[in-house]
């Protein structure tokens, strides 16, 4: 069965996907092949594939709370790509990229402050997230603060508050884009992405699966009023032809 919002949205603003596919089953989530504790934050330039080993924080890196100022377990260059990792339990603020970069496959078995938070000023920015998938976020999985564009495609996650959220009060703000193509959200969860449509951000939105909400209480594309300072302000949610770009066949839900 199907939900989402009215007839078919224009889809303007920011960087076209490649066309998807209509999402099959989610897939299993992977054993890890031994572990690592990370005590310092490892930078990574180029390509670092981790053999589907786990890391987890130790010591500095010994957090899973919330604070603002967590370091990362990994922090990307920009063009770096992350592969084949997972994230245990502490993983402070997850991975920082510092520009283009691509994270493939890789697994957060217990978000801390965030999964994965993307810099960088250039409004031709892509970055890529492709497979994986996230658990037990308590606020977001993906913090889009840079300008330009971040696709997620291939992606699960399980019990979080939001997918995807464009920073509400950052203190230079951009018109950011997202694109979510193929992704499987399990209920609990607030909303699929959040965005400021004051900036004139955009999400755009094709094959999302949700699961276990009969209730339909998941926000899909949720809308705020963005700030350089104090709390944004949430003025609506659902699609529309200018920021929320999608259609009510590119939301299926399993009950």
């Amino acid at each position: 069965m199907s939900a989402g919002g009215a007839g078919p949205a224009s889809f303007g603003g920011g960087p076209r996907g490649p066309p998807t596919t209509p999402p099959g089953d989610r897939p299993a989530w992977p054993s890890a092949n031994g572990q690592q504790a990370v005590t310092a934050t490892i930078s990574v330039s180029g390509t670092l594939d981790g053999g589907m080993k786990r890391y987890y924080g130790s010591g500095a890196l010994g957090d899973d709370g919330q604070s603002e100022d967590l370091p990362a377990l990994f922090e990307l260059a920009d063009g770096a790509t992350l592969q084949n990792v997972i994230l245990g339990s502490p993983a402070a603020d997850g991975v920082h990229c510092k520009g283009a970069c691509t994270l493939k496959n890789v697994w957060w078995e217990d978000v801390g402050e965030d999964a994965a938070t993307f810099r960088g000023s250039s409004a031709s920015l892509v970055r890529t997230v492709d497979g994986g998938g996230a658990k037990l976020a308590s606020d977001k999985v993906f913090q889009h603060n840079g300008a330009g564009t971040l696709v997620v495609k291939n992606f699960q996650a399980d019990d979080i508050g939001k997918l995807v959220r464009s920073c509400g009060n950052c203190s230079t703000q951009y018109a950011r884009h997202i694109q979510v193509q193929n992704v499987w959200l399990t209920a609990p969860a607030d909303s699929l992405v959040g965005i400021n449509t004051n900036y004139g951000d955009t999400a755009r939105l094709s094959a999302v699966t949700v699961y276990d909400d009969p209730g339909r209480d998941i926000e899909i594309c949720t809308k705020y009023k963005g700030t350089t300072s104090g709390e944004p302000s949430k003025i609506g949610s659902g699609p529309d032809s200018t920021n929320c770009l999608y259609r009510e066949s590119d939301i299926t839900y399993v009950d």
